[in-house]
């Protein structure tokens, strides 16, 4: 079993750099089966979810390569085969391959998809986008295994009761080669989605309106592969901003684009914290009076909520009562009881609100992490903690943060991979 270990207290200083964005870069690597022949895609982040992506497409008989972040990807010799329950499960993106395979094939087996558990996470927008496009879906609820197939897709309006970044893609995907015009409403509008479409597009398909509420997507007869660049992680950038408002010594976070973070940066600025922008470079350094704010998660471009869990860190650490709301998912509380245990001062009204009463000392403490952002939290906490903090159950961590142990060595930090018996 391997464990993270850190020895809090060090400053933060030197250059971070972003990596792409694991939640386009996930997307992209099935998107690029759409296409026979090869395809390019650069700035891929080195996380396990994008290994066990090219499990699932090499089950497939496509041929992978990786030189750096450079990934190439040969579907000339594809083969539309089950996805097994053992890759299926492995995360959460596995569900991408049901928009690729049934634009492509018109047929698609697969197993319910993985991933943290984080809240009730069922994929029936997804399944109704592709009812609303003409495929039949038949679901065995002992085996958890779809069998999606369409005799003839149909471009269909499609309202989304969320705005669900993975079901707008997913639809965006089967809609790619469906007949006639496909419309999607609520579409969810997160920077990611333009990536994509942009992808999409350079294939030959036809999507307008990608990063609004309303995409349009025009049905083409055939996609031909092309080249793409993963956009940057706001993600990683928006959790590094964060840990350099805690310890950072003119930390500076590179690779960002400021634009796809622009709800975090106008907290850092409500809580009194001085950073500065140069291009795509951001420098912060540690604040040691914090206001303290109400959070709410949104849909972008509201907060995100894959950073309402590191934010809940830096609130612990502010000068009076702050409010955590989220509103996305409802099981995004279980890192608190760790956090509590290392000092904090959180109350929990219900699942989702948390009441945070800082600033508290946090004293380092054996720890697990339950979700991927969750375990990014806890990293922080154990950065700020006084003395050793060990994290189990990093294997969350590591599915979602590009060698995130050395980018923290490399500017400071004391921590570590350990490995440790059973």
């Amino acid at each position: 079993m391997k464990q993270i270990k850190i020895n809090g207290g060090r400053p933060l200083s030197g250059e971070i750099h972003i990596g792409g964005a694991k939640n386009s870069a996930v997307a992209l690597i099935p998107a690029a089966l759409l296409a026979d022949g090869i395809s390019v895609i650069s700035n891929v982040p080195n996380i396990t979810d994008r290994d066990a992506l090219f499990d699932i497409i090499k089950s497939l008989g496509v041929n992978v390569t990786m030189e750096g972040s450079v990934v190439t990807i040969d579907s000339t010799h594809m083969e539309n085969l089950e996805i097994s329950e053992k890759l299926s499960n492995r995360l959460r993106a596995s569900y991408y391959f049901m928009g690729v395979l049934l634009a492509k094939y018109k047929h698609v087996e697969i197993y319910f998809p993985g991933g943290c558990n984080i809240g009730e996470r069922p994929i029936d927008l997804h399944l109704k986008g592709f009812e609303a496009l003409g495929a039949h879906i038949d679901y065995n609820q002992d085996t958890h295994k779809y069998i999606i197939s369409a005799e003839n897709l149909t471009g269909s309006r499609v309202n989304l009761d969320f705005a669900s970044v993975g079901a707008t893609i997913n639809i965006m995907f089967a809609a790619t080669m469906a007949n006639g015009t496909t419309i999607i409403e609520n579409a969810a509008k997160e920077t990611e989605i333009i990536n994509i479409a942009d992808f999409l597009n350079a294939m030959g398909a036809k999507i307008t309106g990608a990063g609004t509420s309303t995409i349009t997507i025009e049905g083409v007869d055939k996609l031909t592969s092309a080249d793409i660049r993963v956009i940057p992680d706001r993600i990683e950038a928006g959790t590094y901003l964060l840990m350099g408002a805690l310890l950072g010594d003119d930390l500076i976070v590179c690779g960002v684009n400021p634009d796809h973070i622009t709800a975090v940066l106008n907290k850092l600025k409500d809580m009194g914290i001085k950073f500065s922008i140069n291009g795509d470079r951001i420098k912060i350094s540690k604040c040691d009076n914090l206001n303290p704010i109400n959070i709410t998660t949104l849909v972008y471009p509201g907060f995100p909520t894959d950073l309402g869990q590191p934010m809940s860190v830096l609130l612990t650490q502010a000068n009076g009562t702050s409010l955590f709301e989220e509103t996305i998912w409802e099981n995004r509380m279980q890192h608190v009881e760790y956090l509590n245990k290392m000092g904090a001062g959180i109350t929990l009204k219900d699942n989702t609100h948390a009441i945070i009463n800082g600033p508290t000392k946090l004293k380092g403490s054996q720890i697990n992490a339950t979700d991927l952002r969750g375990g990014a939290a806890l990293v922080m906490a154990g950065l700020i903690a006084e003395g050793e903090t060990t994290i189990s159950n990093i294997e969350y961590i590591l599915r979602g943060y590009e060698n995130i142990i050395r980018k923290l060595k490399n500017v400071g930090a004391d921590i570590k991979i350990i490995k440790t018996e059973e």
